[in-house]
């Protein structure tokens, strides 16, 4: 089994909010099933229906990456249940600390200080294992599972990651911002014929000018950098907080228009990726989960 799933792709802040039921509020996170691994990309306020998912699945192990910092990657990690629960073994990492005086470690326990959180993070009984790397190095998670990564370009640095696992791939690529007429070596190099790649798409081609230094890209911009290197499919992910159910829909009608493979990334979605006996090609089947709010 490859199969990715989308429990918050909101940017910034959660909207709860009956204008945002229909691709959701929630702020980042994504898992992605190797098998019987499980990889968790950054911790907003979705992983917490991840973390309700992983008890009732009785799923005792799982990396988390963390592509940056900033609070709407990091807030959903105090309410994330399999944290506190004994027998369960987290390994997270992180690209974008190394370099300064900082480490994961630290950003994750100082959101849980007095006084902004009433217990510490030494309350939590899992096994967790903190990993810092330098965003452009490579590791194994096990003979089957590849994680390339690469810098992006966002205030004080973010990692994009690549997973590949048995000839399949997938690319997770927020927080990035590009430069008008300067496709991002780093990330062409990353995503080369992945098949399917999530995207920073905060912003449209028409609003960037307006939040140019903020740090974020736009739905064109990924589908022009997808579309030069050979990618499957494109998930608009990270959407405003300005952009309510109305104006992701609009959008969507126009990316497709723009390039067929690319799609609203919805929160409660999930995508299968299968070979064609037939073909021998890899083809990705959407569906639902139950997100178990």
């Amino acid at each position: 089994m490859f199969r990715t799933r989308f429990w918050g792709v909101r940017g910034s802040i959660a909207c709860p909010n009956s204008h945002y039921m229909k691709y959701g509020g929630n702020t980042s996170c994504v898992s992605v099933e190797c098998g019987s691994d499980l990889i968790i990309f950054d911790t907003g306020t979705g992983i917490r229906a991840l973390g309700n998912y992983m008890l009732n699945e009785k799923i005792n192990k799982a990396s988390i990456m963390f592509s940056h910092t900033h609070w709407d990657h990091i807030n959903g990690f105090p309410f994330f249940k399999p944290a506190y629960t004994s027998g369960v073994e987290l390994n997270i990492f992180c690209g974008n600390l190394r370099q300064s005086d900082s480490n994961i470690f630290d950003v994750l326990s100082s959101q849980m200080k007095n006084p902004t959180f009433p217990v510490p993070i030494e309350i939590m009984q899992a096994e967790m294992n903190y990993n810092d790397f330098l965003a452009g190095e490579s590791f194994l998670l096990n003979p089957d599972i590849e994680v390339k990564t690469t810098l992006l370009n966002h205030p004080k640095g973010a990692t994009g990651y690549r997973v590949n696992y048995l000839g399949n791939s997938v690319c997770y690529i927020t927080d990035t911002e590009h430069r008008i007429g300067e496709p991002d070596k780093n990330i062409l190099n990353l995503i080369t014929d992945a098949d399917l790649v999530i995207y920073d798409a905060t912003y449209t081609d028409e609003e960037y000018p307006k939040y140019a230094g903020w740090g974020h890209s736009t739905w064109q911009e990924g589908i022009r950098l997808c579309t030069e290197v050979g990618v499957k499919k494109m998930a608009i992910f990270h959407h405003d907080p300005a952009h309510d159910d109305a104006c992701l829909s609009a959008i969507d009608i126009k990316a497709k228009n723009m390039w067929s493979g690319s799609f609203i990334a919805t929160e409660g979605e999930e995508l299968n990726f299968k070979k064609n006996i037939l073909s021998g090609c890899s083809e990705i089947e959407f569906g639902k989960f139950d997100n178990l709010l």
